[in-house]
């Protein structure tokens, strides 16, 4: 093979990682945003519970692992009925995690490294602690204080019934009845998760107003953006009906109504009117991807999460589809597309792809359901890689770059998720992928708990994770952390290189292959047998071993392509250096 010039790829990652300016008005677009859930990250003051102080020690290795800017689920005050997301105070830091002072500290170290913070905003509902719903409960039937909320009398001559039989996000009930001062049942008020996070009433001027006061609060102090929890169930049919068996666009009674629209274009102009870019992210679980689209319009959401190509299985039918559905509904909007593969609620992808059926669904989930942890690790490395190649956002739940498994074997007394005990113990629940990392050593708690530490981690690590922590992996080329440490950094070059450019190249049945501007080519195996690579210019990075030079199965490999092919050679599985 004659000598050739650099790919821009290869010579964009050379140039090592710029500092993105805090003015760059287009750096969401393709960002890579790391998700930290702050109670497991790294625990800074001993007590076992992960805090501010964890994070801000920590901000070195988000800034080497490469990524853009950093999302917490909640840190505010709240009694954690749901891991935070029954907010109590949103002006406050939840003691167990810091203080204010220490979140504007982390914002700010964070920024100076290149890396911005985006929080949680739970709109649907607040804690039953909050003041608001105190005082409502203390007010009593038909008070201005309860207009905030939805509570209404029950149905039945005695209004022993609950006012509608929707069914909770949680499994259950979706109404609980207050009792009045006297001690005869009273009214009733909605919850669509727990009866500890009281839903909102979207049409009360308060509870708009609250929320904008939020955004300001958290933007004044140097945000660079908001998730919006549950982002398609504020706004509720006021007639209360029940849920049609097949509800049409927009006729649902608790989801994905028209009226939400006016709301998060009133919060795009808040966050228009502050410097640089502040981003409004939706948390939006819809099966109409053309209804999920209608949020990114121009003046409405910057993105939200595709959780279609999340629940997808290990098929390359299946991933194609969820991947041209998503950039065919995005394109009209002008709204890149974001890639996720796990968060804190959905089961790992190392576990997940070992399953039999390696879709995710909420119903499905079963306590006991086996899974091979070596299959699902290979899969999850290719998912990874095959993931980071698409064009637009990418986010990453922590531990899943250390290949971290779903915890599945947590001991009855120690598990705290809401899914769980309301389903009767049928839903394993969601603490198994909340379980505190791993970062050094070779007993618990990992790294996770300073030295000094004699508090236990607030949920018990397997015993078995010392060849998982950062130490153990930063070292070794082989390791997940090694390859998503090489994959965030070529991506970053890619997508400077190619932007949005996106087109497949059909291959065989079972491969999924695209091209990415003119010198980059992805291509996942998701056959049984190893097949041929197709004609290039050598490897910039591959998720498995090459197997006697062909791409083995549940593999992704990342390769540099010559368009006018006059360099162009069969590689044979040596890769270049980049």
């Amino acid at each position: 093979m004659r000598a050739h010039p650099p790919a821009p790829v290869e010579q964009a990652a050379a140039a090592g990682r710029p500092s993105p300016s805090s003015d760059d008005p287009a750096w969401w677009r393709s960002a890579a945003i790391y998700q930290i859930y702050p109670r497991s990250f790294a625990d800074g003051n001993g007590d076992g519970v992960g805090d501010l102080a964890g994070v801000r020690s920590r901000l070195g290795y988000l800034k080497d692992l490469g990524v853009d800017a950093i999302w917490f689920t909640p840190w505010y005050a709240s009694p954690l009925a749901d891991g935070g997301y029954d907010v109590a105070d949103y002006t406050s830091i939840d003691p167990r995690f810091g203080t204010l002072e220490e979140a504007e500290a982390l914002i700010r170290d964070a920024l100076a490294l290149g890396i911005r913070t985006i929080i949680d905003i739970v709109p649907n509902h607040i804690s039953d602690r909050h003041p608001w719903f105190q005082a409502a409960l203390a007010a009593g039937p038909g008070s201005p204080e309860r207009e905030r909320f939805w509570f209404h009398p029950g149905r039945g001559a005695d209004g022993s019934e609950p006012p509608t039989h929707w069914v909770s996000n949680f499994s259950g009930e979706t109404w609980t009845r207050t009792t009045n001062p006297d001690g005869t049942p009273g009214e009733w008020f909605l919850h669509l998760f727990t009866p500890q996070q009281p839903d909102l009433n979207w049409n009360h001027p308060d509870v708009r107003r609250m929320h904008e006061d939020v955004l300001r609060f958290w933007f004044d102090r140097g945000v660079g953006g908001v998730r919006i929890d549950s982002a398609a169930l504020l706004v509720k049919d006021e007639s209360l009906p029940e849920v049609p068996e097949t509800p049409g666009p927009g006729e649902h009674p608790t989801q994905d109504r028209d009226e939400l629209h006016d709301i998060y274009r009133n919060w795009r102009a808040i966050a228009d009117s502050y410097p640089g870019t502040r981003v409004l992210v939706g948390e939006i679980w819809l099966p109409d991807i053309e209804r999920f689209a209608k949020y990114l319009r121009p003046d409405e959401l910057h993105t939200a999460f595709n959780f279609e190509f999340l629940a997808r299985p290990w098929d390359a039918r299946e991933l194609r589809e969820s991947i041209d559905a998503t950039l065919r509904a995005h394109a009209p909007v002008g709204a890149p597309s974001t890639w996720v593969l796990s968060n804190h609620d959905v089961t790992r992808p190392v576990t997940r792809y070992g399953r039999d059926d390696t879709s995710f669904a909420f119903a499905k989930k079963r306590t006991g359901t086996p899974t091979d942890l070596a299959s699902g690790t290979r899969r999850a490395r290719a998912a990874g890689l095959l993931t980071a190649a698409l064009p637009g956002a990418l986010y990453l739940y922590q531990g899943d770059e250390l290949g971290l498994p779903e915890v599945e074997d947590l001991p009855e007394e120690v598990l705290e998720d809401p899914m769980h005990f309301r389903s009767g113990g049928v839903d394993p629940g969601r603490d198994g992928c909340r379980v505190p990392l791993p970062w050094s050593g070779v007993a618990s708690p990992f790294g996770f708990s300073p030295r000094y530490a004699t508090a236990r981690p607030w949920l018990p690590q397997p015993a078995n994770w010392a060849s998982l922590t950062v130490e153990a992996q930063q070292a070794d080329p082989s390791s997940m952390l090694w390859l998503y440490r090489q994959a965030l950094r070529l991506r970053r070059a890619l997508n400077a290189a190619a932007g949005g450019a996106f087109a497949w190249r059909d291959l065989a049945d079972g491969i999924l292959a695209f091209r990415r501007g003119e010198r980059f080519l992805s291509v996942t195996n998701l056959t049984g047998v190893s097949v041929q690579l197709p004609e290039n210019d050598g490897i910039l990075l591959a998720s498995s071993p090459l197997d006697r030079g062909l791409l083995p199965p549940d593999a992704t490999v990342w390769l540099r392509t010559d368009p006018d092919g006059t360099h162009r050679a069969r590689h044979t599985g040596r890769r270049d250096s980049t």
